[in-house]
């Protein structure tokens, strides 16, 4: 893996991670974490809904295959609840079900595959408005390089 020091955020939002699976929910926090994100994880939709109504979170980013409370039924309770950020859904069925963000209520849709975690990053980015490494500052510095907060 790449180190991701020189990409970090500037503002340490704060992520909430839903998925039954243990090891989908280490591999993103890590990958989160290591940008700058502030990372919270609940093992269900109903440990998810304690965590948004306890704590101030910027975006979530849920799987869509979960027992008793599935991804979407997820969005639907947090938006009945007022909660107006952003949701990312996760899904491995996305296609073959034809989930789309006016069906699911997420304002972003990723497929479980190769790419997750690359489109994972760029889509946290991107709700988030965390503003991306201008191209060809991979190695050492930028021309107007700027200090984290």
């Amino acid at each position: 893996m790449r180190s991701t020091a020189t990409a970090r955020a500037p503002r340490s939002a704060r992520v909430l991670l839903v998925d039954d699976n243990a090891h989908g929910l280490l591999a993103r926090r890590t990958v989160l974490e290591e940008l700058g994100y502030q990372v919270v994880s609940a093992a269900s939709g109903s440990a998810a809904l304690e965590v948004s109504e306890k704590q101030e979170i910027d975006l979530v980013v849920t799987d869509f295959r979960m027992p008793s409370m599935d991804g979407i039924a997820l969005i639907t309770a947090l938006r009945e609840r007022n909660f107006s950020k952003p949701i990312i859904l996760l899904s491995g069925f996305l296609s073959h079900l034809g989930l789309t963000k006016q069906s699911t209520g997420a304002d972003l849709l990723i497929p479980k595959s190769a790419n997750e975690m690359d489109q994972l990053v760029r889509g946290v980015r991107r709700l988030l408005n965390t503003p991306k490494k201008p191209p060809g500052s991979q190695r050492g510095g930028s021309r107007n390089s700027q200090s984290n907060r």
